[in-house]
Parts: C-alpha cells; structure tokens; sequence
C-alpha cells in the first residue's frame, strides 16, 4: 500500500472495511449516497486509484469489478503506528509517552498482547515464567543470553 489516502479514499475504505461481501462501484456508490451524492465515475475512479495504489483488490465478476480491502482497518492502522516508530530518532521516548496515555483497559490490552507474544508476564498476576514455549530465540532473549550463548546481561 502506498501514499497515504485524501478524504473521498479514506471514506471510500471505511465503506469496504464496514462490508461483509466485496462491494461493486453501485454498491459503494448507494453507501455514500445519503451523506454524499457523488457520480458514478467518481466512485469508480477513487476504487481505481485505491486499487492502483494497493490498498484493494479488484475481481472481475460479469461486467463489473468487485472491490476487497487487500488488509483490514486494524492491520493498516498497525503498519501506520510501525511506521511512526520506525520514522521516530527516539522509539522508546514514543512509546512511553503513549503508555503514559494509555487507558487502564488499553493498558490491559498491551498486556495481555504481549503475554500472548511471549514478551510480558500475563496481565492476570500469573507466573512471568508461565509463557509459552518461544524456541530457542525466545528462550534466550528471556534469559539473557545471545544465540552463540554469551551473556548479554
């Protein structure tokens, strides 16, 4: 996925993300109709410019394209905060002022993802040792060691 979407793209993909099915132009077109009477063409050219850009994917189906989200709204938005932390000169400054920010339950969330991960004790107070098994990589980054089995403490 490339560049970063204008408005119309961005309403247009939170319309693909809110659907179930893949959509065609008509189908997108009807969505935005009540708030945003826009042409036919329109549409079809902002699915265009989405599909050339990698952000959908398109099947022909009859006459017409069928549009998909090629990620969805989470996985996107994750890339875009990985991106931010990659563009940052001070990650770590980064994400602990998001910490800081952080709500009690989003708190919980990050907690919970890295347990889940094999980087943090569960958020339910349980063992620190209790992860699961995260081969021999993960076995040595818990305890400390490099791979050639030096020390790194």
């Amino acid at each position: 996925m490339r560049g970063r979407l204008g408005e119309l793209e961005a309403t247009v993909m939170d319309v693909l993300w809110r659907s179930v099915d893949p959509c065609r132009v008509r189908d997108v077109r009807a969505e935005l109709a009540p708030g945003r009477p826009l042409a036919y063409t329109t549409v079809m050219t902002v699915l265009d410019n989405l599909h050339r850009k990698g952000w959908v994917r398109r099947e022909l189906d009859g006459r017409a394209y069928l549009y998909r989200p090629v990620a969805s709204r989470e996985e996107v938005t994750a890339r875009a905060l990985r991106d931010l932390l990659d563009s940052s000169e001070d990650a770590e400054a980064v994400l602990l002022h998001f910490v800081r920010s952080a709500s009690e339950r989003e708190s919980e969330l990050l907690r919970d993802a890295l347990a889940a991960a094999g980087t943090y004790p569960p958020s339910d107070g349980g063992d620190p040792d209790d992860r699961r098994d995260l081969g021999d990589q993960g076995r040595a980054d818990r305890d400390g060691a490099d791979r050639d089995g030096g020390d790194r403490r």
